[in-house]
């Protein structure tokens, strides 16, 4: 696999990217914080990340709030 590849073909995201998500019927805005690769709290929760299936910390723009997302669930923002 290429070096900043994704399994998926899509661009791995890297810490300090401003990505998007939905949010309770809203898109809401943020920076990537860190790519979360084991088991861990993060964002108030038990994340179930690993290597193969990463999560990533991102903090909201909105609140200053961490959470942790999937992937698939953030949005890259040019």
């Amino acid at each position: 696999m290429a070096k900043g590849k994704a399994s998926s073909g899509k661009r791995a995201l890297s810490e300090g990217d401003k990505v998007s998500w939905r949010s309770h019927g809203r898109e809401t805005t943020g920076t990537v914080g860190k790519k979360i690769t084991e088991r861990t709290r993060a964002g108030g929760r038990t994340v179930d990340a690993t290597a193969d299936e990463p999560q990533y910390e991102v903090r909201s723009d909105r609140s200053g709030r961490t959470a942790a997302h999937k992937p698939g669930a953030l949005k890259k923002k040019r």
